[in-house]
């Protein structure tokens, strides 16, 4: 009824607000979401590793690594470059194969996990975000 939900938010106006106060000296947690891409998978696989490692060694969340589907790009073009003769093909193809790694940590926990020798022909993307 209406006197009971007056009632209700009366008693809730009447209970002083909870203070979360955290401490200043405290490095902010972060989202971080590292994404690897490569056409090799392993050295992919290792990078990945090395990092998942890295961070399970400072006692962090981690979560992945997430393998992302391989996109396949197909490139189909005629052998001949005249255009005479019969029509042979070459077919060419490119995989790349990427994987995700979330962690939570303070980004200058990432700086020293991120730091380690990464292998040729592996990009690596980091993005942070807030909790």
């Amino acid at each position: 009824t209406l006197s009971e939900c007056l009632f209700f938010f009366d008693t809730m106006a009447s209970i002083p607000p909870v203070k979360k106060d955290a401490p200043a000296a405290a490095a902010q947690i972060h989202k971080i979401r590292i994404t690897l891409t490569s056409r090799n998978t392993k050295a992919l696989e290792k990078v990945c590793a090395e990092l998942i490692k890295g961070a399970k060694d400072h006692k962090l969340r981690v979560k992945g690594p997430v393998r992302i589907p391989t996109k396949v790009l197909h490139i189909t073009t005629r052998k001949s470059p005249c255009g005479e003769g019969t029509n042979t093909w070459d077919r060419y193809e490119m995989r790349i194969h990427k994987r995700l790694i979330d962690l939570h940590s303070p980004s200058e926990v990432v700086k020293q996990i991120t730091s380690i020798n990464i292998e040729p022909g592996v990009e690596v993307e980091v993005t942070v975000a807030d909790v």
